[in-house]
């Protein structure tokens, strides 16, 4: 395999979590009596740019297709964290009537709703049919497409270039990362700013986040990576910001390198420089992630052993693609963890893919009562203990598994 950025050759290894289904490829009743198809999940260094990226194994139409069930507007965090970042961009960037705001990814119109009520022309690129009728009865206009040079032509010829581009947790989902930044060089108006969210590698490392790993994650970026890729691609990165989002993420701001007038920040010299001293340009910072993500599996496997030996039950909260990734790699079955429980009804009487787990509403945990409830999305702990404090009623306990095994009383 060659590098989705430089195409040098990869030998480095990061992460081999053995193989595993898509985390999004929930099955239903009827596919359970049908094979799933599993694939590879290992995880390279280039040792030449430090893009660190899953190998190549399905395509984005297998991975993100008309059935996804990935909805944003399903937590309410999150929700909160678009709104406030559409406040923000409105008065940073002086955002009105005239203004065009284009968010690639738009998935369900979790953000373009705050753009809309703002007052600020908007639409959204959005390749998954499911997320993109939902975003449609927002009222928000949609083009259902995978974006790249090619749809970004296309716009630029219907004269809808943009004031601002949002990409939130997408630029890792790309398999062709290249095409997918030029993309952004093109639809800029001259003076335009893209923003891009990502989790950060760096705290990926730190934080042990190895279930954050899956096939529908292409890539997982550094800034020392982002910004040697925008280069090459027309966009200049002006500044950064760090958030807690996704266990730790990075909002990058780029604007067009022949157009853009924006001076460099100190915020990018800063995280450039965290990075290289925390070693992201080593090979040595790459080589014992390996190591964590095993300790984690053993760690959940005694602690659901030891559970069902003291007849203590267990559920799971959020069927999140993170908890696939953990639930696959550890090979916990429905003996060990008899249900997850979500909010999204899209997934709702579905099962896990891989672990066959089946996935119930949330009035399961209050007509069972499980004494543990492991939260898979670990990242959204604070929304999910606050919104699941009645199981201290009956002394349930919330457990998380990353970055260490860890059993919480409700607060």
């Amino acid at each position: 395999m060659k590098c989705r950025h430089c195409a040098a050759a990869l030998s480095m290894p990061f992460l081999d979590l053995g193989s595993a289904p898509p985390s999004n490829a929930y099955l239903t009743s009827a596919s359970l009596n049908t094979p799933e198809i599993w694939y590879p999940l290992r995880v390279l260094v280039c040792e030449q740019c430090w893009l660190v990226q899953t190998e190549d194994h399905a395509g984005r139409e297998a991975l993100f297709g008309d059935d996804y069930a990935y909805f944003s507007s399903f937590s309410s965090s999150w929700l909160a964290h678009a709104r406030q970042y559409v406040q923000t961009m409105v008065r940073r960037l002086h955002l009105d009537a005239g203004s065009t705001v284009v968010e690639i990814a738009a998935n369900d119109g979790y953000l373009l709703q705050y753009v809309q009520s703002a007052g600020v022309p908007c639409y959204g690129i959005e390749p998954t049919a499911s997320t993109a009728a939902a975003a449609r009865a927002k009222n928000i206009d949609i083009v259902e497409r995978f974006f790249g040079v090619a749809l970004a032509h296309e716009l630029c010829t219907q004269d809808r270039l943009a004031d601002l581009m949002v990409a939130n947790n997408v630029l890792a989902h790309v398999p062709d990362i290249n095409d997918f930044v030029a993309g952004f060089a093109l639809l800029l108006k001259p003076r335009g700013v893209a923003t891009f969210e990502f989790p950060h590698l760096l705290t990926m490392v730190q934080g042990c986040q190895f279930d954050t790993a899956y096939h529908e994650h292409y890539s997982y970026l550094s800034l020392t990576a982002v910004q040697r890729i925008f280069a090459a691609n027309g966009l200049a990165v002006f500044d950064v910001e760090c958030m807690t989002t996704h266990g730790g993420s990075l909002r990058v701001f780029a604007q067009r390198s022949d157009t853009g007038a924006r001076g460099l920040g100190g915020a990018v010299a800063e995280v450039l420089a965290r990075e290289q001293a925390a070693g992201i340009g080593q090979c040595s910072f790459y080589q014992g992630f390996q190591a964590q993500a095993i300790r984690i599996k053993q760690a959940l496997l005694t602690f659901l052993l030891q559970s069902r030996k003291e007849g203590l039950t267990v559920a799971a909260y959020g069927a999140a693609a993170k908890g696939n990734t953990l639930l696959n790699f550890a090979g916990v079955r429905p003996d060990l963890l008899p249900c997850v429980v979500d909010r999204n009804p899209a997934k709702q009487g579905k099962f896990m893919p891989g672990s066959r787990i089946p996935i119930m509403d949330e009035t399961h945990l209050k007509t069972q009562r499980p004494k543990r409830v492991l939260i898979l999305p670990w990242n959204l702990r604070t929304e999910v203990m606050a919104q699941l404090d009645y199981i201290g009623a009956w002394g349930g306990q919330f457990v998380m598994a990353v970055p260490q095994l860890e059993v919480r009383p409700v607060p």
